[in-house]
């Protein structure tokens, strides 16, 4: 089965934009958004099940992400359940939730889950990148780039687009994505 397009399931257009900019040249990607009621579970779980549920919304092969955040301190909480704990606790809510700790260290974990359509078991692509949990710096319009500092130097949200696609477990994902792509085209 060729693939000419991937139909990405988010409302979020930043994230719209980071798939478009790392896939833009392999496949066209289009979007649609649809409301998903999450499972709870580990992330690879919550992908998986999005993307089964997505495929059958729209009936057809989709593609849908899950993001989590792993604090060390905290043994890997909040996971995928960081946009709940950031809509409930802010960018200063979950720094201070590590006041206590000398551990700031935190992983960020992106997978994207593609689906051929209903039925079909989804297959994910997996990114990780470390980092540490900091005061927010940088612009505040993207979840919590502000406070996840990569290699000591600066959070995602201080480094421009192209340098964060370079080294982002979101960039990570898609690459392997990417590469089974070009892998699985027939």
């Amino acid at each position: 089965m060729t693939l000419s397009k991937l139909n990405f399931i988010t409302g979020n257009k930043n994230k719209l934009a980071e798939v478009r900019a790392i896939l833009g040249s392999v496949i066209e990607v289009d979007n649609q958004a649809a409301d998903i009621s999450e499972i709870q579970g580990t992330v690879e779980e919550i992908a998986e099940a999005k993307a089964r549920r997505a495929a059958e919304l729209i009936n057809g092969p989709v593609l849908v992400e899950d993001s989590a955040l792993e604090f060390s301190a905290l043994r890997g909480l909040p996971g995928p359940y960081i946009k709940h704990f950031l809509d409930a606790l802010g960018l200063e809510g979950l720094n201070k939730m590590l006041d206590g700790f000398e551990d700031r260290t935190a992983e960020a974990i992106c997978t994207f889950a593609f689906c051929r359509g209903p039925g079909a078991k989804p297959i994910l692509f997996q990114g990780r990148t470390k980092g540490a949990i900091v005061r927010p710096r940088g612009p505040t319009n993207f979840g919590w780039d502000p406070i996840f500092e990569y290699d000591g130097k600066a959070t995602f949200a201080e480094m421009k687009q192209e340098e964060k696609n370079l080294v982002s477990h979101g960039h990570k994902a898609l690459v392997k994505l990417q590469q089974w792509l070009a892998e699985n085209q027939e």
